[in-house]
């Protein structure tokens, strides 16, 4: 069943050197990524669809539902060097969440939730915009300001909050097409480390100040104010990197994210969940959110004497992952996060976001930067492609394939 699709343009974001000639930046070079063939326009689709397959949800907005992504594009150049590759990300501009009276017993609000007190100070901050329930959450408390062609970076700039899922990544014929495909579940659903953040360049500010690459997570951890790693100092301190490395006897597998059983057509075997990988950089989705929720509306239940935006991003991603991780190493693994567990004495099923609360698609020229974080998160300088979510009211009115195939992994 289809139930969510997007359709991609080149237009929509500011200009930049794949989109575009930019006279005292490429001008005089040859195209390398969009705009092939005599300049033709670059197009494309992504397509969300359900697996049918038994045992499996059939409703969309259960997390624990397997969803197709088909991505199609037409024109685009091949990447050739560096490593370089594209690609996409389906991405949530988080919103307010509700006001309740209830909090924790330190007086933090609760999962999916924020204070009285939070939205007493979030009305008071810019129009009030992050006081109001369902609204989408920005940088400033003012009226949403959403991605734009008119933008110019730093000075200009959306001020939405993102949540990007990456899609998986993909190269193109020579001035031809891109067909890619990506599952969608719990063991996919995972989102980059968000202490990365702050180094990708793309924060204002931040490459002019230097801050550029200063941290790597290629050795798993909570980030500066948990296990690590530290900010120019990411070779030193941090977990043990012959544990949490990449390990040449051992190579890390973050795709190593479920178990096997003895009817599965490919190498039947015992399960066993004590061989999941466990040196995982990413974190689920839904928690992300809850990090950005500590950072942008719980201004009064969160640590409110601390304004500096990049610690408030350190403590509240080592607080949030702390409440799920049991093991005190700063790292959530896929038996931890288990879509059927439970951890802070919740369902884990609050880990994860549906496919429907996702709202529009980005896709990336990307290099071998060492971040998991999209290139210049969390703004749009290295975006070739955008579009907007579509949701399929019933999607059983519109069946997308044939009901089963014969590959049932």
């Amino acid at each position: 069943m289809l139930v969510q699709f997007f359709l991609l343009d080149t237009e929509g974001f500011q200009p930049n050197v794949f989109t575009t000639t930019i006279p005292e930046l490429n001008g005089g070079t040859l195209p390398t990524a969009t705009g092939p063939n005599g300049d033709l326009p670059t197009i494309g689709a992504v397509r969300a669809v359900l697996e049918p397959k038994p045992g499996l949800p059939r409703d969309p907005n259960d997390v624990r539902a397997f969803i197709d992504m088909f991505t199609d594009v037409s024109g685009l150049f091949v990447i050739n060097n560096e490593s370089g590759w594209y690609e996409g990300w389906i991405i949530r501009d988080i919103k307010v969440p509700a006001v309740s009276d209830e909090t924790r017993p330190d007086g933090r609000a609760l999962y999916g939730a924020m204070t009285r007190a939070d939205a007493k100070a979030n009305a008071a901050r810019g129009d009030g915009n992050n006081a109001i329930v369902s609204n989408f959450v920005t940088t400033d408390g003012n009226a949403v300001r959403p991605i734009s062609e008119d933008d110019v970076f730093p000075e200009i700039q959306s001020n939405v909050v993102p949540i990007p899922v990456s899609l998986g990544t993909f190269n193109a014929l020579q001035q031809s097409d891109i067909h890619s495909y990506w599952e969608f579940n719990p063991g996919t659903n995972w989102i980059f480390p968000h202490y990365e953040l702050l180094f990708t360049g793309g924060t204002p500010g931040s490459f002019a100040n230097g801050m550029l690459g200063a941290i790597t997570s290629i050795v798993p951890g909570s980030g500066p104010s948990g296990t690590g790693p530290v900010p120019f100092q990411s070779i030193l301190g941090g977990n043990d990197r012959l544990i949490y490395g990449d390990n040449p006897d051992d190579p890390r597998d973050p795709d190593r994210a479920a178990v096997r059983n003895l009817s599965d057509p490919n190498r039947p075997q015992p399960p066993n969940a004590d061989n999941l990988e466990t040196r995982l950089r990413f974190i689920p989705s839904r928690l992300t959110e809850e990090i950005l929720f500590d950072v942008t509306v719980r201004i009064a239940s969160f640590e409110p004497e601390v304004t500096d935006v990049a610690q408030r991003f350190f403590d509240a991603y080592a607080y949030e992952v702390s409440l799920v991780d049991q093991n005190a190493d700063g790292v959530i693994s896929f038996v931890e996060a288990d879509v059927d567990g439970f951890s802070d004495g919740l369902p884990n099923t609050r880990l994860y976001l549906p496919i429907t609360a996702f709202n529009r698609y980005a896709m990336t020229r990307e290099i071998d930067d060492g971040l998991l974080a999209p290139r210049f998160a969390p703004g749009q300088r290295g975006y070739t492609m955008d579009g907007d979510a579509v949701n399929i009211e019933d999607p059983s009115e519109f069946p997308a394939s044939m009901p089963r195939d014969a590959d049932d992994r």
